[in-house]
């Protein structure tokens, strides 16, 4: 038997997870700062005495053309204990409470880094990023942000994916048969129930989409670190690369999309019981399952032209072709110019 302790224990902890449970959903769905503050989940920089700061990307030193990387502040406190960023730091210290002045970069709201994809705009250059605390003014951190070509850069031409197909509706039940006697004076048999209607089948998935023909040049920008120029067009569209074949690739695809999945088919109706009486009713039959419709077909890969200066010829590894469905790649030997 259990305690009148024990019963009071349970129901006192149950109160707490309740409690705990909607506080959490409070706390998840209002999003409010003030209220995280004040349950401790983030603090506010103004209330703190701290001594130094320091700012990392965590995922490297470098930024890649095209590339995002998290930033990570680090602060220190008098009795040294540390603070971290919230996001990728995963730390209490609000993004909104420190400046950020991106040089060449951008820096969202979250303290991502990212760089543009056009390698023209930042080659030879040196990205930077400043950090500065209002609330402190005689903290700061600078950082360098060296780019880096070492990367596995990826040019998607693929077609696109086909369409999925509609599920089957699934069959109506059957009705139950009405009840009859079982009086031995006065028996009459229950009503038969009816048939379950079939389900329909699912509609076939929309074939993929077709990869358009891509042409790719590369040639060598040479000197004490050679580094691949490589130009991708397709559709008209052109995309720029510059690519360290100590490290990095380019991997161009041309996939056809694949074909969308097939529908499920819809449930069969159930049939409906028989009636009680004297006989009972026969029950009725069930549907029959909807067929499930078929995959869509794959698209076609798109053709693939490879034009590469002799000089770039030792370091073509780099470059990895992929059009699933299309016909083989075809590689030119042949001068090419800078590409900018």
């Amino acid at each position: 038997m259990t305690s009148f302790k024990s019963r009071t224990f349970s129901a006192l902890m149950s109160a707490r997870w309740a409690a705990c449970l909607a506080l959490a959903s409070l706390v998840a769905l209002s999003g409010c700062t003030s209220l995280k503050v004040k349950l401790g989940m983030k603090v506010y920089l103004d209330k703190i005495p701290l001594t130094s700061m320091e700012a990392s990307l965590p995922k490297g030193p470098g930024i890649a053309p095209g590339q995002k990387s998290p930033l990570v502040v680090v602060f220190t406190q008098p009795d040294g204990k540390v603070l971290q960023t919230e996001g990728a730091g995963k730390g209490k210290v609000l993004w909104q409470d420190l400046t950020v002045t991106p040089t060449l970069v951008t820096v969202d709201k979250k303290g991502v880094v990212s760089l543009r994809h056009d390698p023209r705009i930042s080659e030879g250059k040196m990205a930077h990023v400043t950090i500065t605390v209002p609330s402190h003014p005689d903290l700061h951190d600078d950082l360098d942000i060296p780019l880096r070509y070492d990367y596995p850069f990826v040019s998607n031409f693929s077609g696109k994916s086909g369409s999925n197909g509609f599920d089957g509706s699934d069959g109506m039940n059957g009705t139950d048969g009405s009840p009859g006697s079982m009086d031995p004076d006065n028996p009459s048999a229950g009503g038969d129930g009816t048939d379950g209607t079939d389900g329909s089948n699912g509609g076939d998935g929309g074939p993929g989409g077709n990869a358009p023909p891509v042409q790719v040049q590369v040639t060598l920008k040479s000197g004490s670190h050679p580094l691949l120029q490589a130009a991708v067009s397709a559709s008209g569209h052109r995309r720029l690369y510059l690519v360290d074949p100590q490290g990095g690739s380019l991997t161009v695809m041309a996939d056809g999309g694949p074909g969308g999945s097939g529908g499920k088919g819809g449930r069969g109706g159930r049939g409906g019981s028989g009636g009680i009486g004297s006989p009972d009713g026969n029950s009725g039959n069930n549907g029959s399952d909807g067929l499930d419709g078929s995959d869509g077909p794959p698209g076609k890969g798109g053709s693939i032209t490879v034009t590469y200066d002799p000089q770039a010829q030792r370091y073509m590894a780099a470059i990895r072709l992929s059009n699933k469905g299309g016909p083989a790649p075809v590689f030119a030997e042949q001068p090419v110019a800078p590409l900018w």
